[in-house]
């Protein structure tokens, strides 16, 4: 069983900033995504279903590992 307590937390820097969720297993797939704009804070968990997240545009991102800034769509 997987621990269910690994939260992030996103902070837009810029309008349309997109989250999305990618699932577990053999066939990693999007299975949730969200779009976020300036200002906006969305907070995520990881699951039995999701494995990873992927933030794509300007955000501020808070683990319990640091924190990171990611950089600006192109």
């Amino acid at each position: 069983m997987h621990q269910q307590n690994d939260y992030i937390v996103i902070k837009a820097l810029e309008d349309g900033v997109n989250v999305i969720g990618l699932t577990r297993g053999a066939d990693t797939r999007f299975h949730h995504s969200e779009k976020l704009d300036k200002g906006e804070v969305l907070i995520a968990q990881f699951t039995e279903h999701t494995s990873a997240i992927k933030v794509r545009g300007k955000a501020v991102i808070q683990t319990s590992h640091g924190e990171i800034t990611s950089e600006a769509k192109k």
